[in-house]
C-alpha cells in the first residue's frame, strides 16, 4: 500500500501527522509512506529525521492587508498556487498513492484537491476547534474529515459526516507517572506545583505577567512553580538574575528557558498556564491536568481561543484573553485555584474526560479503510 501525507508550516501539524505514519508504518511492513511539504518550513527537517521520504512544492498563505508588500506576496502567492497544481499532480503519478491524507497547513490544499479531481481516495485532520481556511474548503471535497474536537463540527461543511478521532499525544506524556516525576523534580508531598510555558520561544505578555507573581512566589513558598521564557526570552533570565535567582532558581520557583522534559514537569504539575495550541491541549487532556489558558490572538481565525472554549464550557479550564491578562488577573486565578481542591479536581476529571488517548489507532483505521 502506498499513502501519501501533505502537511507543513507549524510543529502542530507536522508532528501529529508524523504519530500517524509511524504507526502505520510499525503495524502493516508492505507501507510506502511519502510526505509533501513545503522546503523552507521545519517539515523540511522533521520528515526526513523521522526516516520518511520528503518531497516539496513552493506554496504559500494569503496575507490579510492591502499594503503594498502585502499585495505583492498575494501575487506571488496566485503563482505559486498555479504552479504548486503542477507540482503536486507530477509528485502524484509518480508516487502513485492508494490514498491521500492531508493533516494542515497551505501545503495540502493543491495537493488534496489535486489527488480529488484524480479519483485518488482522500482524507484530512483538523487539529483546531475552529478549522483553517484550507481545511475548510478541503472539508466539501474530500471522502472523510477528521477532527480533534467536536466542537469544529460546527464551523464546516463537509461531504460525509466528520468523525472525531482528537489528536495523537507523544507515549513519554501517555506514560508518565505523577509520584516518580515529583520525586525525580523533588517537590515535596505538601506542596503544589504549577507549570507555566509560552511555547518553545515564549510569550512576552505571558512572561510580564508571571515576573512579579514568581518573585513573590520565591519569597512566601507557598507552591513550588516552574517557568520556561521560552528562546525570544533570554532578558526575562537576566531580570530574575538581578533579583536574586542563581541558575534560574530561588526558593521554591525555577525558571529555565526551554523546557527539555516536559513529560515529567506536566505529569508533575497540580496546574498548567499558557497558551492554548492544539497539542499542548491534547496532552493537558490526556494528563488530566487543570489548565489556565492565555490564547495567543496573533493565530489564523482566532482558533487558540476557540481551542480553549472547548474546555472552558465543558468545565475543564479556564482562560484568561491576552487583553485581560495582567499580573493582579492571573495571580487572583492561580490562588483562586489552589485554594479549592475541590474545584481543582473537578476540573482535572473533567479534562481527562475529554481525552482520546488512541488518536493514532482511529485516524490510521480510517485511513487505510479508504484503501481500495
Amino acid at each position: 500500500m502506498k499513502i501519501l501525507f501533505a502537511t507543513g508550516g507549524t510543529a502542530g501539524h507536522i508532528n501529529p501527522a508524523l504519530a500517524v505514519a509511524s504507526y502505520i508504518r510499525e503495524t502493516n511492513t508492505d507501507a510506502e509512506i511519502l510526505f509533501i511539504g513545503t522546503k523552507d518550513h521545519m517539515e523540511a527537517r522533521l520528515v526526513p529525521d523521522a526516516g520518511f521520504d520528503f518531497k516539496t512544492i513552493e506554496i504559500s498563505g494569503f496575507r490579510r492587508s492591502l499594503s503594498p508588500k502585502a499585495i505583492v506576496h498575494n501575487i506571488k502567492t496566485v503563482l505559486r498556487l498555479m504552479k504548486s497544481t503542477g507540482e503536486s499532480k507530477k509528485i502524484i503519478c509518480e508516487f502513485n498513492p492508494d490514498v491521500v491524507v492531508g493533516f494542515g497547513g497551505y501545503v495540502s490544499g493543491p495537493v488534496l484537491q489535486t489527488a480529488v479531481k484524480m479519483g485518488i481516495p482522500s482524507c484530512i485532520h483538523e487539529q483546531n476547534a475552529f478549522p483553517g481556511i484550507t481545511n475548510k474548503t478541503l472539508a466539501k471535497e474530500v471522502d472523510r474529515v477528521m477532527l480533534t474536537v467536536e466542537d469544529a463540527k460546527n464551523h464546516l461543511e463537509a461531504k460525509n459526516e466528520p468523525v472525531v478521532t482528537g489528536l495523537p499525544v507523544r507515549g513519554e506524556l501517555l506514560n508518565a507517572d505523577r509520584d516518580m516525576a515529583r520525586a525525580q523534580l523533588g517537590i515535596p508531598d505538601d506542596k503544589y506545583l504549577v507549570l507555566s510555558f509560552g511555547g518553545s520561544l515564549g510569550a512576552r505578555p505571558l512572561n510580564e505577567a508571571m515576573f512579579d507573581i514568581l518573585l513573590k512566589s520565591a519569597d512566601t513558598g507557598k507552591y513550588c512553580h516552574i517557568h520556561s521564557v521560552g528562546t525570544n526570552g533570554t532578558d526575562f533570565l537576566k531580570k530574575f538574575e538581578e533579583k536574586g535567582f542563581v541558575d534560574g532558581k530561588k526558593g521554591t520557583v525555577e525558571v529555565r528557558q526551554y523546557i527539555d522534559n516536559m513529560d515529567i514537569c506536566m505529569a508533575a504539575a497540580d496546574l498548567v498556564i499558557g497558551r492554548a495550541g492544539a497539542s499542548s491541549l491534547s496532552e493537558i487532556e490526556a494528563m488530566g491536568k487543570a489548565s489556565i489558558l492565555i490564547p495567543s490572538p496573533y493565530v489564523a481565525e482566532n482558533h487558540q481561543y476557540h481551542n480553549a472554549m472547548a474546555l472552558v464550557n465543558r468545565n475543564a479550564g479556564c482562560v484568561i484573553e491576552e487583553k485581560d491578562l495582567t499580573s493582579e488577573v492571573l495571580n487572583d486565578k492561580i490562588n483562586g485555584l489552589l485554594s479549592d481542591n475541590k474545584k481543582l479536581k473537578e476540573i482535572e476529571n473533567n479534562a481527562k474526560a475529554m481525552a482520546i488517548t488512541d488518536s493514532r489507532e482511529r485516524i490510521a483505521s480510517i485511513i487505510l479503510s479508504l484503501i481500495k
